[in-house]
């Protein structure tokens, strides 16, 4: 079993975490009768979880370079506020009320604010040396009161109709046929890919896997992405809501009505589209090896000619960006920009990329570990939710998951010493 695992070269982090995934899913469906690991609650659980993937991929690097980010959740907050007053109040006085550029320009405008103060909080850390612990505690406290600010505390609501799409619901749902097709170029891209650098590291000279493990890699991964796509398409859209399109087409409703899948949600899509951006960001750019030498040594990173600062700024711009896009997610899934969007969103993050292999040391983090650790937190919140646990019982289990994940990190550092 060793040596197959050696030649699958499998990450036993990653291994353990899907193990502990597991785990979590079965025994919540157990204490559930069975009500977890349904299409419709493992549909919603991936909803729910894309707004915090979407900011667990941006600490990833923030915390590869020793640093923290405390403030992302007031950042979707207060930027969640922006995009609901600026699709409500601003954009409808130039032209109207569910104008189809509405959605493209509340989207932009979030993810400009954002990257504007993670770049803003960036130059305070990197320039004039305060600490990002500190900074981003500031700005915890400063952008949660600016989202009060820009109403004087009132809801926003509701949203412009094309724009709510991003938060999943019937409407942000693209259906069978099209998942099918995303599953299978999804699957064609991992599989190209996968040879791609096979192809590289056998023309210099580096080792590979057998043909056997390489065979096992991609049969697991296209079983993973094929069996996700069947999942979702099993999650029927209600009665109600399929009578009500059949009626507007002018289609008969007497008898049997048809089986419409949901698909896959479109804030999943952006959640596994940002997930594929940043990984390539972080590992085939010389930005990605930028942020992962200063996480392994600053001084030297400094020496040897990277431009430190502004390496770190770019970082906390990126950071803020994704907390931009995330408050698009959440805002539109509730059809609202409220003051208390966002709230303890920041734990949820820290934890999901922790959860997910990055060490707080700095210099070690994977986007595709943060999105994994990101679907524990939320299906261990979705469990709980589904239990009857209450929001104070909630917050102490994710602490004290928090607590175990930096004390295992700790550990298996020592053993890899």
């Amino acid at each position: 079993m060793r040596n197959a695992l050696r030649a699958l070269e499998l990450d036993l982090r990653l291994i353990g975490m899907i193990g502990a995934l597991a785990v979590i899913w079965i025994g919540f469906d157990i204490l559930t009768g069975g009500a977890f690991l349904t299409p419709r609650n493992l549909w919603n659980l991936s909803v729910q979880a894309a707004s915090i993937a979407v900011m667990a991929t941006g600490m990833v690097l923030v915390i590869v370079t020793r640093n923290i980010d405390l403030s992302v959740g007031s950042i979707l907050g207060f930027t969640g506020m922006i995009i609901g007053v600026v699709q409500t109040q601003f954009l409808p006085d130039l032209w109207g009320f569910d104008h189809p550029l509405t959605w493209v320009v509340a989207v932009l405008v979030g993810i400009a604010v954002g990257g504007a103060i993670g770049a803003f909080q960036g130059v305070l850390i990197a320039f004039l040396g305060v600490s990002s612990f500190i900074v981003s505690l500031g700005g915890l406290l400063v952008w949660r009161g600016g989202a009060w600010w820009v109403t004087t505390g009132q809801t926003v609501a509701p949203m412009d109709s094309l724009f709510k799409r991003l938060g999943g619901g019937f409407e942000g749902a693209i259906g069978a046929g099209p998942s099918w097709m995303v599953g299978i170029a999804a699957a064609l891209l991992a599989i190209a890919v996968l040879l791609a650098s096979r192809r590289r590291r056998a023309h210099y000279g580096f080792p590979v896997r057998p043909l056997w493990a390489e065979g096992v890699v991609i049969a697991l991964l296209t079983a993973v992405i094929l069996g996700a796509v069947l999942v979702v398409n099993a999650y029927p859209l209600p009665a109600p809501i399929v009578r009500r399109m059949m009626e507007a087409q002018g289609l008969a409703t007497d008898g049997d009505l048809p089986l419409i899948a949901h698909g896959f949600a479109i804030p999943v899509l952006i959640a596994l589209a940002v997930g594929a951006l940043v990984t390539f960001l972080s590992s085939r750019t010389r930005f990605g090896r930028y942020v992962f030498a200063i996480g392994g040594n600053p001084e030297a990173a400094e020496l040897s000619g990277i431009n430190t600062r502004w390496v770190m700024v770019s970082v906390f711009g990126l950071m803020g960006a994704l907390c931009g896009l995330s408050a698009c997610i959440a805002t539109a899934r509730l059809n609202a920009a409220t003051n208390a969007n966002g709230t303890l969103d920041e734990l949820y993050v820290i934890a999901a990329a922790i959860i997910g292999g990055t060490s707080l040391a700095g210099g070690v983090g994977t986007i595709h570990g943060a999105m994994l650790g990101a679907l524990v937190m939320q299906s261990l919140q979705s469990g709980m939710v589904l239990l009857g646990v209450d929001t104070p019982m909630q917050n102490i289990v994710v602490g004290i998951v928090l607590v175990a994940a930096v004390y295992i990190d700790t550990i298996y550092r020592r053993g890899v010493k």
